[in-house]
């Protein structure tokens, strides 16, 4: 009998500490988890920080050019239709584009090499419709950043690299591309490393919070890591937990033998 109130002590304390609750894996939560809220009324509103993206060296833009000058002396057609590979651009072959150089600049038609880093897609565009207009009449020009990406890792149903041409994907957006976070996933102490011109810097945001919509890291920035580490229950989960039922069968063995011997 000792040793079943043991056996059942353990067995309770093993299923308690396995579980995840709801507080754990619900998003942007705010104190309002189980209350119910009329669905036609704003219940908070936060402020959106968001920074548009600046072009780096080993970017690669798409640009498209019209006029109305014949083709046959639009000299600037042809521009950004080159194939991007070798050179530094590992990973990217078979994009069409203009490859940003390790000095930020770009070769355009006639005037050379032209800096672009540091601006916003659509300064780049202003600038070379700008230069453009010198040279064809009315020519209109679009730009779109090709190679937009960034990586997570962890406790997500999908790993790996993610590209899209949005430079405005927030988290949430960058979770649902990963495939979701596992339920296993620690979603308060989520890491991401950063790259600042030639430094890295490092931070943790907290998905559960409502906050972290107001949070200037709720934007996903270009070649940011990030690692969703796992909960403290990951291991007894996944690992001691498909042991359970042969755990169960032998602990229940030896107290039958225990049982047995005693009477």
């Amino acid at each position: 009998m000792y040793l079943r109130k043991i056996f059942l002590f353990f067995f309770v304390a093993f299923l308690f500490s396995a579980c995840v609750g709801n507080k754990r894996l619900v998003y942007l939560q705010k104190d309002d988890l189980h209350k119910k809220h009329p669905t036609d009324t704003v219940l908070r509103e936060y402020p959106l920080f968001f920074d548009d993206y600046r072009i780096q060296p080993q970017d690669i833009l798409s640009v498209q050019f019209k006029s109305l000058t014949d083709e046959t002396y639009d000299i600037f057609k042809d521009f950004g239709m080159g194939n991007v590979g070798g050179g530094g651009a590992a990973g990217l072959i078979g994009l069409r584009g203009e490859l940003v150089d390790p000095q930020g600049e770009i070769v355009f038609p006639v005037v050379g090499k032209v800096r672009v880093q540091g601006m916003t897609v659509f300064e780049v565009q202003d600038t070379l419709q700008s230069i453009a207009s010198n040279y064809v009449e009315d020519p209109v020009v679009k730009v779109r950043l090709l190679n937009f990406r960034f990586s997570i890792l962890g406790e997500v149903n999908g790993e790996g690299s993610v590209s899209t041409q949005n430079t405005r994907t927030t988290f949430m957006e960058a979770i649902a591309m990963a495939g979701g976070l596992s339920e296993l996933a620690d979603r308060r102490n989520v890491k991401i490393i950063r790259q600042k011109g030639n430094t890295a810097e490092v931070f943790y945001v907290d998905l559960l919070e409502e906050d972290f919509l107001s949070s200037d890291k709720f934007y996903v920035y270009q070649n940011d890591i990030i690692i969703v580490p796992p909960l403290q229950q990951r291991p007894i989960r996944r690992y001691y937990g498909q042991n359970l039922g042969l755990l169960l069968s032998s602990v229940s063995a030896i107290l039958l033998i225990a049982n047995i011997i005693n009477n």
